[in-house]
């Protein structure tokens, strides 16, 4: 019911150069596919290896990939759209969204920001800030789709989802969280549970998070919530073609490679970010290391398509056999 190919990008800013993201001549899609001028970088050549290890991953894996024929608007919340620009971008929680729904936001703002930093988080995630493909009619997705440059950002799949845990279950602002999910999550896996507990879900531990992703019980009441569930379920990149596929591990490299694309790398920059706080290799080897070996494969199951299809290999730290 949708269609299939085109993404754009955008990136970091700390300043701007006489207004910004004016858009040029030419759009992403003709700057990606056919370039103005040579890229000595190689990041062409990169960039078209990641669109063809996702089509490739959708065929091998064609009856799990093309379960689903056809996407509906509901489908496509994450999808963020700049008409300025032609771009869209799937949004992907716990990779650096807040920051690009910041440069969302400068690219779309026609001069009302300039500088992604002085946008508050919090503002970054008021859904009225910025129009998501889903509030289109069918022709106009599906133009929009087929002329739009797409693209969205992954990360390593465990990675990604220690980072969620760290970020809702540990943290005592997150009370929502802690209400809506560690309340569940206690009462059904927590053995001789504290009233305290059960009333407040503040204290959720990893192995009871993993229970909880694995047990059938959570398929079927429904999908996973945003910020675990699987980059395959809240992207379709089997039914939608990305033009690109950034990465987390190289994030400041392929941003800075959309935006010259998009046409405002001059005017626009990524934020950088603190990083002595982000969830690493050896800290996701540390929170697995108290599961079951039956869990941790129960596990890559659900999470193996971002695996194949992003080439992300299995960590060394898995007990898969």
């Amino acid at each position: 019911m949708v269609s299939t190919e085109a993404c754009k990008v955008m990136q970091r800013n700390p300043f701007v150069v006489d207004g910004c993201c004016r858009k040029g001549s030419r759009n992403a899609l003709q700057e990606l596919y056919s370039p103005s001028q040579l890229d000595p970088s190689g990041a062409a050549v990169l960039h078209q290896a990641r669109r063809d290890k996702v089509v490739e991953s959708c065929r091998v894996n064609s009856a799990f990939s093309r379960k689903r024929r056809v996407l509906t608007p509901g489908d496509l919340k994450h999808l963020v759209v700049d008409e300025d620009h032609e771009l869209i971008y799937c949004y992907v929680p716990k990779v650096a969204c807040t920051n690009w729904k910041r440069v969302m936001m400068v690219l779309t703002g026609r001069g009302k920001y300039s500088d992604p930093m002085e946008i508050p988080s919090n503002q970054a995630h008021v859904p009225s800030n910025l129009k998501t493909l889903n509030q289109y009619s069918i022709a106009e997705i599906n133009h929009r789709l087929k002329n739009y440059f797409k693209f969205l950002f992954v990360r390593e799949p465990f990675e990604r989802l220690v980072s969620a845990y760290r970020n809702k279950f540990t943290l005592k602002y997150n009370s929502s969280f802690h209400k809506r999910f560690g309340t569940r999550i206690i009462r059904r896996y927590r053995k001789n549970a504290t009233q305290d507990a059960l009333i407040n879900g503040a204290d959720v531990k990893f192995k009871e998070f993993i229970e909880y992703l694995v047990d059938p019980a959570t398929q079927r009441d429904g999908p996973l919530n945003e910020h675990w569930q699987t980059v395959y379920q809240l992207c379709h990149p089997c039914h939608i073609h990305y033009d690109m596929v950034g990465k987390y591990e190289t994030l400041e490299e392929d941003a800075n490679y959309i935006l010259r694309l998009v046409g405002v790398g001059d005017s626009l920059r990524f934020p950088s970010y603190a990083k002595s706080t982000r969830t690493t290799d050896a800290m996701t080897a540390q929170f697995f290391s108290n599961i079951s070996s039956q869990q941790q494969v129960q596990l890559y199951q659900l999470y193996k398509m971002d695996f194949l299809m992003f080439n992300y290999s299995i960590p060394s730290y898995l007990k898969l056999d």
